[in-house]
């Protein structure tokens, strides 16, 4: 996709992997509208010239603001980006909560976007729809219901993109590994920079990948090619 003069809408596009994106879109010449729940981290992005629609998308009434917020305009590009970790055990009933809150807003919310955008994209010449994912959507860790919502996304994701076969709206599937991300800022171990991350998925975007494997995602796909079952024994101790 010539992202050139193209409008995007990036969510979580405030922080993280998100805001990488949406720098890199924007300096590859596409207009870009950010949301975020944070007004601080908002008023940053439109001071750099991103439009911004404030938002949290746990809830429909987030997911509402996000579409009226680019109601009447020419969305060409949609980043299903934003998401959140949950801090669920399965011992604790008190979690649950925690988990209907991924739930919402790493699953229901891009659902909700991809099915009332869709109108708005097909309007255009040229449409894309990118769902972040995880590598963990191809073989779990422990992090149950997180690995759930990218897995569930993951398998939306190839769904739908095989229903808009032949349509002017390609799908991709972004999948990124553990990114140095405020989400992760506890976690040891090595992480890709969120510059980086968005890097490789915005030169997928524009050169018309269907699936984006970053990082070190592209080794646990090859080891999963080879043996699914070794790649969960290996996750699932990650």
């Amino acid at each position: 996709m010539d992202v050139r003069g193209k409008l995007a809408l990036v969510t979580g596009g405030s922080d993280g992997i998100g805001r990488e994106i949406a720098l890199q879109l924007q300096g590859a010449g596409a207009e870009v509208i950010v949301t975020g729940r944070s007004a601080e981290k908002l008023q940053a992005m439109a001071a750099l010239g991103f439009g911004t629609i404030a938002g949290d998308l746990s809830g429909s009434a987030g997911v509402d603001a996000v579409v009226n917020g680019v109601s009447g305009k020419p969305l060409a590009l949609l980043v299903n980006n934003a998401g959140v970790g949950s801090a669920y055990d399965p011992g604790k009933p008190e979690t649950l909560e925690n988990a209907a809150h991924c739930i919402r807003t790493n699953l229901d919310a891009p659902i909700a976007l991809c099915t009332r955008l869709l109108p708005v994209l097909r309007a255009q010449p040229e449409a894309t729809i990118v769902n972040i994912t995880s590598g963990l959507a191809i073989a779990p860790s422990t992090g149950a219901v997180y690995c759930a919502t990218k897995a569930a996304l993951r398998s939306y994701t190839q769904s739908i993109r095989q229903l808009l076969k032949g349509s002017n709206v390609r799908v991709i599937e972004a999948l990124p590994p553990v990114v140095e991300t405020n989400m992760t800022a506890a976690r040891a171990g090595k992480k890709m920079s969120a510059h980086d991350c968005a890097a490789e998925i915005v030169r997928g975007i524009r050169t018309g990948r269907s699936e984006i494997n970053a990082g070190m995602v592209k080794i646990l796909q090859l080891v999963h090619s080879i043996s699914p079952a070794l790649a969960r024994r290996i996750m699932i101790r990650f």
